[in-house]
């Protein structure tokens, strides 16, 4: 969920930190106001792309920061930040991205950099932006799949599927590896133990790269070091101006004075104090100096270890090996290769005794892929049908009265014959015709955005209606964030009434951000922000900030009428009332 975004010098805003709560959040203003500005920030922050063009006139930069709550059940949001090593706490993630006048930017989650990628792949797990035909994962093909399953409710049978088909894929590499010829597997046998050898005779220990690293830069850096450690030797203990030689006869001059006057014993006991300290201080010094000693050869060979502990981790510590084990060190890496290879030489070595059983266990599961294949294909299809006329019955209360959708079901093919993938036997693709004797084409294809935005918003509420009670939460997906921007575009009357229904309806479970024009949409909302253009000192700037009662009554009347006639206002009050709108 946002909690707070800071938008800076980006197109007409100056600079603007704005706080934001659950539920349906609606932006309002007159046309040209910026409101397409608030959209456009969100997106830049999303990863979208950008040019220098956006940043304030006589500015340097721009930049937009947001904190998020992140609900600790989103395990892809968690995941994908364990995986980067990116920690955070309180269920809170703050993302900043700026872009300069030479067209280059930065982009940080938790102050660490990531590559814009990364930050549109990270945002897309937590928000949809539906407008200007930026629609995220309603465009992605990938995604009509994993939507329908949570509306058919099958998702742990998706992710039990997965593990089956996983691992008839890894016992089928192993098949494939046993049946390669004899010369093949010997020169496998051959890397392999190779690899096991050099790395038994490193005999790397755990954290001991990082350590020869301090060693190594303590011993380049000797001269400087002695340096130092003399000159402050020099401070403490040498001559008649050192810092001990001056304690001691303060000491001194202090032990006569308390003599003649005792309220100086606090004094001369803190003083007493410093100078024990400074006679500590000053023989733990002495030691190191004594200690300290250069040793060339003892560099050689530091250097020597590290140009073979990176030689190994370069060579034998893969992607896929970090990707797995997100919290293990270069060593341990070193060490889990090492493992890696002893099993696959145990696997090649036992092949041959473990062929005819491996065999067996090929045939089980691919017998059990093909029954759990069917059966998701069954559910799909049947829910398939479900899904599309349930969302073609909400566009047509969404003011797309001739709108067909239809949730199409492809099977995989290969050579004529049915294949599988990892979530089952079939592709899932959304189709639309949204006026009659229109052909069904693909989402991207609609020249709307309203209309996608309504088709994304009839998907969600679809998924919401198919959930239990009030309570049920409807995460189609982690996405906790929606964002509409044209969804009033072209309607009016009981369609608007029906949208801003829909909107309120999805908002008890989701965060929702609407930019609206219509007084009936915006009444619905929990919280009302309004987007306004000013003028100071010759410049043009937006501005946003939350309304009060008073100013959402003004608000809504402005939005009925124009203006805030008693006429308008009256109305305002309609209408305020008959949607239970709260007092601050």
């Amino acid at each position: 969920m946002l909690e707070e975004m800071s938008i800076r010098n980006y197109a007409l805003i100056d600079s603007i930190t704005l706080s934001f709560r659950a539920g349906f959040n609606v932006l309002t203003g007159e046309t040209g106001a910026g409101k397409s500005i608030i959209v456009g920030s969100l997106s830049f922050l999303m990863g979208g792309k950008a040019e220098a063009d956006i940043i304030r006139t006589g500015c340097d930069e721009a930049s937009v920061s947001a904190s998020l709550s992140v609900n600790e059940n989103n395990t892809d949001v968690c995941e994908w930040l364990k995986m980067r090593d990116i920690d955070f706490e309180d269920n809170t993630v703050i993302v900043r991205r700026n872009i300069k006048t030479s067209g280059r930017g930065s982009v940080y989650i938790q102050n660490i950099p990531v590559t814009r990628q990364d930050l549109s792949e990270f945002m897309g797990l937590l928000f949809d932006i539906h407008g200007q035909h930026n629609h995220e994962s309603l465009l992605k093909k990938e995604n009509h799949r994993r939507l329908l399953d949570n509306f058919c409710e099958i998702e742990h049978e998706v992710k039990d599927f997965s593990k089956v088909f996983l691992e008839l894929t890894d016992k089928r590499k192993v098949m494939e590896a046993s049946l390669k010829n004899d010369r093949e597997r010997e020169e496998r046998l051959e890397l392999l133990k190779y690899a096991v050898e050099e790395i038994e005779k490193a005999a790397i220990q755990s954290g001991e790269i990082r350590e020869l690293e301090n060693e190594a830069n303590k011993l380049v850096s000797f001269e400087k070091l002695a340096g130092f450690i003399q000159s402050a030797n020099e401070c403490f203990s040498n001559g008649e101006q050192s810092l001990l030689t001056l304690t001691r006869r303060a000491k001194n001059a202090l032990d006569s004075a308390t003599s003649a006057d005792s309220s100086l014993g606090e004094i001369n006991r803190r003083v007493d104090n410093f100078y024990y300290e400074a006679e500590d201080i000053a023989a733990d010094i002495r030691a190191y100096r004594e200690k300290l000693t250069f040793d060339p050869g003892r560099l050689e060979v530091v250097n020597d270890r590290l140009v073979l502990l990176y030689k190994l981790k370069k060579k034998y510590v893969l992607k896929q090996d970090i990707k797995d084990n997100v919290s293990a060190s270069d060593e341990e890496a070193i060490l889990l290769h090492k493992n890696k290879c002893e099993k696959e030489i145990e696997a090649l070595n036992s092949a041959e005794e473990n062929r005819d059983k491996l065999k067996s266990q090929i045939s089980l599961l691919e017998k059990t892929i093909r029954n759990n294949a069917q059966s998701l294909r069954e559910k799909r299809t049947t829910g398939s049908e479900k899904l599309g006329l349930l969302i073609s019955g909400i566009l047509k209360n969404l003011g797309m009265p001739n709108a067909q959708f239809q949730v199409k079901i492809i099977p995989k093919e290969q050579n004529g014959m049915p294949s599988y993938g990892v979530c089952g036997s079939e592709d899932v693709e959304f189709l639309i015709s949204a006026n009659k004797g229109e052909p069904l084409k693909d989402l991207a294809k609609i020249a709307s955005g309203g209309e996608l935005s309504r088709v994304m918003l009839a998907i969600k509420t679809a998924l919401l209606d198919q959930a239990s009670g009030e309570e049920a939460p409807a995460q189609s997906d982690g996405v906790q964030t929606l964002v509409f921007d044209e969804i009033d575009s072209g309607i009016g009357g009981e369609v608007a009434l029906k949208v801003g229904e829909y909107l309120m309806k999805i908002g008890k479970f989701k965060q929702i951000f609407c930019v609206t024009h219509l007084a009936s949409i915006a009444v619905r909302a929990d919280n009302h922000f309004k987007v306004e253009k000013k003028l100071e000192s010759g410049r043009t700037f937006t501005s946003i900030g939350p309304l009060s009662l008073k100013g959402r009554r003004n608000e809504i009347a402005r939005m009925l009428a124009g203006d805030a006639g008693s006429a308008a206002l009256a109305h305002a009050d309609e209408l305020m009332s008959k949607y239970g709108v709260r007092s601050d």
